[in-house]
């Protein structure tokens, strides 16, 4: 990270990781000012750099960089932290200033005027495309920064400034240009560098002359790490400026506006490796391959591409030979090429290599469709394909597998893993007869006792306990992709094994993951997904927008027509779960769906996500139809302590603190209190509400359960001592206004409440009034929805096709949303458009339409304010009827699945010599429903130096000074289990290293409505179906 905080009392600094000298391009000791020669295009470019440009010229002598002056005496400390910030915003883009002129004065002026030219005119142009231009907006800025920096003391703004200076379209088309052409002007480099003698040592020349020793390729990347260093910096100084300060809002306005420029950015230099890699691909197939043509079709899209290792192993398992690959996953096929670096001389490879980054050449070595790879773990083979119609071949190996050796049993490289644990299993059970049978002898015999037999069983044990480890190392870091081959002289289809080691767990749960996705983004209804009215109605590739999974019934039982209500995820970690199961499952947990038909009883279906498709677990009926669910997490250890530190009776008359509950608010004005589904889904608590109203909406705080009731009454109830809602008491009634209820949000301290068309903000401490404003000018347009996203809230209404945005803070509304613009792309004529759900996930706002079509409309992910920046997406996936209800599954990966081998060496190292305690309570496996029978050894291992004969170990003692045998100390038998599904064995017990290790996000979006519909007129689904309650379900790839 580059950036360096310091006390308050002392500096905030700001350093960036490679420092730039301001020695070549500062103003002369005599004080005469230099121009800099500014350029702007009128029309196209030309061969000429100069031609058709406007000169503009900034003197360093009339506009002075800006300099923050002496701190005056009486700031309060969040002044003197802004005044820090300040500091390093103006000493920062100082040195990026200076190192814009560096490129210019030291590389691109000497090269034009070289002679004989190391680089030509043309060439000089590609490399530094655009460099003028930008450096004349931060000429620009700078200007305006010193007027800031000079009356900061009087006014304390900044923001606005930042929204002013890069919210034009000039700095965003600048920019673009300069990422979009990065990759060329790279590549222009390193050809000269391998051509030319003389430009090679121009550039070593320039980076010895400087003080920093930093490279052109360090200069020039410093452009595109320009925008997220702003953001840093404005994130800080927005931490550091108080609720109702004049520059706040202007802060959250500049943060969206360069988190919007550095998403585009960012974007645009993705697409362009993208291009790049895909272009070095293709120059390495033959022009009359069919590959080739593919490549060319621009119809694919690289979708994940790294080094890897593949491995060929023997018949015994033994690793033959290993070599790097670059493996290209795209949309619809799998790249396998050979790495090939041909410099001039290896020493010219490092020099190069250490003034601009080498591509390498690429050589196809196989491709393969998509939907025909397969991804095999150790120990699911049986389940992966046919085995009794596959001849299975390892990659590289000489001999073939023959039809009789397969027709049995099938092995599959690396060694035999999962059948030498089941030998060892086997082993075992005989050696526990055999120690049975020894304590039955009446006679004493010095190699044949209980010690002896009993260290038999702990050397297996611990044999079974490495081959486990391998077991778990393998699906941890070793993709095994089972490829189709050409058929046998019998016409049976012959697959091959690759094996695949990647850098670390995460790059394998990522290959995984996309391989996964992008397969189901080649079904028909995601061909395609989404419509994209930015790109002239372009349709939009799947993988890189959400992508329909999986659409499925609602309620199990069609017999009755039950209508939808809400939805809710219970997030749930599953331990049993294999390595590539948490890679391509959905959100780990339940999801709880609750719907019913009006005047009647309701439904609630609990669905299990441990799987790529749910399945119903559990389904009960209530006394009415569920309108409103709210999941409640238990609390974290923090207000656990702050809790009881609040209460004034003694820690052991506090009862324990709940599980996750889940709340039901019905029809009948009954709230329901459920634990989760672990706990067996009991009934915790059940209340009628005020009057028996209808609980139209449901939402927590920490210390209240809030309703919105039919008749504009918020009910809250308080939790009692137990930590559960007090539903037996009297609930605190707040009157909002006569019209109903109809949506709630809990928000920082505050607590909204809607009651028509206008919103009423409370403190959810005291449930005092804060203030009421009007959200809609028409007094039918009731608010339907509310949702959060920065320092923003976007509100539905009940009439109108518009959402409106409004500023948490100061409550001004920002922006307005005609959703029927977005949606007559798909049905065109339809303007009588009613929003009827909303979401906001990973950037996106979701908006859900009564004509079942969803909108994706991109906002901002930071604390800035959540405007729409873009026409954003169409799906061609949506309902026959209103969108009821938008909902999102969020869960942690169990990081343990990240522990890599070195950590786990590290881990057994540190062990302590001597017995080890026995496993306590925590340590033990929970106890789960449908769970194999695991093993539990608690052999002891004691010493057997004096006895004669070889140690059974897993290793071979080694020799030790003075002759003497190794001493065995005592140690515990470890605790394993077989999970249910997959069949793959995993370590039971947690590891306390793992609080501090990266965690890995899961993310899927649910909408709920009736029957499923396809927007797509080329499509052969059908346009409308069923007319049941459906749910569809997208994933995203994982956030890694």
């Amino acid at each position: 990270m580059w950036r360096k905080r310091c006390s308050v009392e002392n500096d905030y600094i700001v350093t960036s990781t490679t420092t730039s000298s301001s020695s070549s391009s500062s103003v002369s000791a005599s004080g005469k000012g230099r121009c800099v020669s500014l350029s702007f295009p009128f029309s196209g470019d030309s061969e000429e750099e100069d031609m058709g440009f406007l000169e503009v010229m900034v003197s360093d002598m009339k506009h002075p960089p800006p300099e923050l002056g002496p701190m005056p005496d009486g700031l309060s400390p969040q002044q003197v932290v802004r005044r820090h910030i300040l500091g390093s915003i103006v000493q920062s883009e100082r040195s990026y200033v200076d190192s814009l002129k560096r490129i210019l004065q030291d590389y691109r002026h000497p090269l034009m005027e070289m002679e004989p030219k190391a680089l030509s005119a043309r060439k000089c142009q590609v490399v530094f495309f655009r460099l003028k231009e930008i450096l004349h907006c931060h000429s620009m800025f700078q200007i305006a920064l010193f007027s800031r920096v000079a009356e900061w003391d009087a006014t304390e703004k900044i923001g606005d400034l930042f929204v002013a200076s890069f919210s034009k379209s000039m700095v965003l088309d600048v920019y673009s240009d300069y990422v979009n052409n990065f990759t060329n002007a790279m590549s222009v480099i390193k050809k000269a560098c391998l051509t030319k003698p003389v430009f090679l040592e121009f550039l070593k020349k320039r980076q010895m002359a400087s003080s920093d020793r930093v490279t052109l390729y360090g200069l020039m990347v410093k452009p595109i790490q320009r925008f997220p260093q702003f953001i840093l910096l404005l994130q800080d100084m927005l931490k550091n400026t108080p609720k109702g300060h004049p520059d706040r809002l202007s802060l959250q306005l500049a943060l969206t506006e360069l988190e919007t420029l550095a998403e585009k950015l960012n974007e645009q230099k993705r697409v362009a490796d993208q291009m790049a890699e895909i272009q070095q691909l293709t120059r390495s197939v033959s022009d009359r391959s069919n590959l080739n043509k593919l490549l060319n079709s621009g119809q694919h899209q690289l979708l994940l591409c790294e080094t890897l290792t593949e491995t060929v192993y023997g018949d015994r398992g033994q690793l033959i030979k290993s070599k790097e690959r670059k493996v290209f996953l795209l949309n619809d096929m799998l790249v396998c090429a050979n790495i090939n670096f041909k410099p001039v001389s290896t020493r010219g490879q490092l020099e190069i290599s250490s003034l601009v980054p080498l591509g390498p050449k690429y050589v196809v070595k196989w491709n393969t469709a998509l939907p025909q790879v397969q991804v095999v773990e150790v120990g699911q083979e049986n389940s992966s394909y046919d085995k009794d119609n596959v001849v299975i071949q390892n990659a590289g190996a000489k001999k073939h597998v023959s039809s009789s050796q397969s027709s049995n049993k099938v092995y599959l490289g690396p060694p035999r893993l999962f059948q030498e644990l089941q030998d060892l299993q086997k082993d075992l059970a005989v050696v526990e007869q055999i120690t049975l049978l020894i304590s039955t002898l009446h006679g004493t015999y010095q190699n044949l006792n209980m010690t002896v037999a009993q260290d038999w069983c702990l050397a297996l044990q611990r044999m079974m306990r490495v081959k486990e480890e391998e077991i778990h190392s393998a699906n941890k870091c070793r993709l095994r992709l089972l490829l189709p081959g050409k058929t046998d002289k019998s016409g049976r289809p012959i697959s091959f094994m690759v094996v695949f080691i990647t850098p670390n767990p995460l790059s394998k749960i990522s290959w995984v993951n996309r391989l996964h996705l992008a397969k189901i983004g080649l079904r028909e209804e995601n061909q395609p997904g989404w419509l994209c009215p930015d790109e002239d109605k372009k349709s939009k590739a799947p993988f890189w927008c959400p992508i329909l999974a999986c659409r499925i019934p609602a309620f199990s039982s069609n017999a009755l027509d039950l209508q939808l209500g809400a939805v809710v995820h219970n997030p749930v970690q599953s331990s049993l779960l294999g390595f590539s199961a948490v890679s391509t499952s959905l959100p780990q947990g339940y999801l709880w769906v609750g719907g019913g038909q009006e005047g009647a009883g309701g439904q609630v279906e609990i669905f299990s996500l441990n799987r790529s498709v749910p399945r119903t677990v559990k389904s009960f009926p209530v006394a009415s139809q569920v309108l409103c669910m709210e999941y409640i997490p238990e609390k974290s250890k923090e207000e656990q302590e702050q809790f009881k530190a609040e209460d004034s009776r003694s820690a052991a008359d506090q009862p324990s603190a709940p599980h996750p509950t889940i709340c039901l608010g019905l029809q009948d004005g009954s709230i329901l209190v459920y634990g989760s589904v672990d706990m067996g889904t009991q009934c915790l608590l059940s209340c009628r509400s005020p009057g028996r109203q209808p609980v139209l909406c449901l939402k927590h705080s920490p210390e209240y359960l809030f309703a919105g009731l039919q008749n504009g009454t918020l009910a809250a109830y308080a939790r009692n001592n137990g930590g559960l809602w007090d539903l037996e008491a009297q609930p605190t009634c707040l009157e909002v206004g006569t019209g109903p209820v109809q949506t709630l949000l809990t928000l920082d301290d505050t607590v909204w409440a809607s009651c028509a068309n206008q919103v009423t903000v409370l403190d959810a401490a005291t449930l005092q009034a804060q203030q009421t404003f009007e959200a809609h000018p028409e007094e039918e347009a009731s608010v339907t929805h509310m949702i959060k996203a920065g320092s923003g809230v976007w509100m539905a209404f009940s009439s109108g096709s518009s959402i409106r945005l409004f500023h948490t803070e100061t409550l001004e509304h920002l922006q307005e949303i005609n959703i029927a613009t977005r949606t007559t792309f798909v049905l065109p004529g339809q303007k009588n458009v009613r929003v009827t759900s909303l979401l906001i996930c990973q950037g996106l706002l979701w908006v859900g339409t009564d004509q079942g079509i969803i909108v994706l409309l991109p906002v901002p992910r930071l604390e800035g304010i959540p405007k729409i920046t873009g026409k954003g997406m169409v799906s061609l996936n949506g309902h026959c009827g209103p969108v009821e209800f938008l909902a999102v599954a969020i869960s942690t990966l169990a990081p343990d699945v990240l522990k890599n081998d070195k950590e786990e060496e590290g881990g057994q190292e540190e062990k302590p010599d001597g017995p080890s305690p026995e496993p306590s309570a925590l340590d033990k496996p929970p106890a789960r429903e449908m769970r194999k029978k695991g093993i539990l050894l608690q052999y002891r291992l004691h010493s057997t130096s004096h006895l004669p004969g070889q140690l059974l170990s897993v290793k071979e003692a080694s020799p030790v000074p003075g002759g003497t045998a190794l001493e065995h100390s005592e140690e515990d038998g470890s605790i394993y289990e077989m999970a249910d599904d997959p069949d793959v064995w995993v370590r039971s017990r947690p590891c306390a290293r793992d609080a501090h290790r990266k965690e890995i996000s899961s993310v899927a979006i649910i909408s709920g409505g009736r029957g499923y519909r396809n927007f797509n007129p080329s499509s052969k689904l059908p346009a409308c179906s069923e007319t049941d309650s459906t749910l569809l379900i997208w994933q995203v790839p994982l956030m890694l």
